[in-house]
């Protein structure tokens, strides 16, 4: 198993530090942050990023019956995830934080709600539609796995001189 950094942190802190920069930058597509956790972020990016790669086109067709407000029996063919992918989702959702879908500047209250009311879990629907596709293309056209992430050095932080970076998703 790979050694992990210890950040001068207790375990618990830890973890969620490296929880919260994860999801930010999934979320956002970039963050600054020091060397030592930008790495330890990258290992987890990778991770999920890499699931989502492998099982964002994995879904299966089914139909299904219910009563409607009339009494009258409804069918309807729905689309739900595979095994495979759903267990990605638990594993994605167990690890990454909510992130709240941030309204638009020009959007009513009601536009919004219309607009987020089928999502649940953005960050997780960001990476099965957003990064799985782009980087599974990616991925052929290579000929290789892996590397979804870039670090550029900043320099030394002020105050401290620790080395800053900005880690963002290519």
């Amino acid at each position: 198993m790979a050694q992990q950094r210890k950040l001068g942190l207790t375990s618990d802190k830890r973890k969620a530090l490296i929880r919260n920069q994860v999801t930010s930058l999934l979320w956002h597509g970039r963050i600054e942050t020091s060397l030592a956790r930008a790495k330890e972020v990258r290992r987890m990016a990778e991770k999920l990023v890499t699931l989502a790669v492998r099982e964002h086109d994995q879904t299966v067709n089914a139909s299904k019956e219910y009563h409607n407000e009339k009494g009258q029996i409804v069918k309807i063919d729905v689309v739900n995830d595979a095994a495979s992918k759903l267990h990605a989702r638990r594993l994605m959702m167990a690890y990454l934080y909510d992130v709240k879908e941030l309204r638009k500047e020009d959007e009513s209250r009601t536009e919004y709600r219309e607009r987020t009311k089928d999502i649940k879990h953005p960050v997780v629907e960001k990476l099965f539609r957003e990064y799985g596709p782009k980087y599974r293309k990616r991925n052929e056209e290579k000929n290789a796995a892996g590397g979804y992430t870039r670090i550029y050095k900043l320099g030394p932080r002020r105050g401290d001189a620790s080395e800053r970076v900005l880690i963002e998703m290519v």
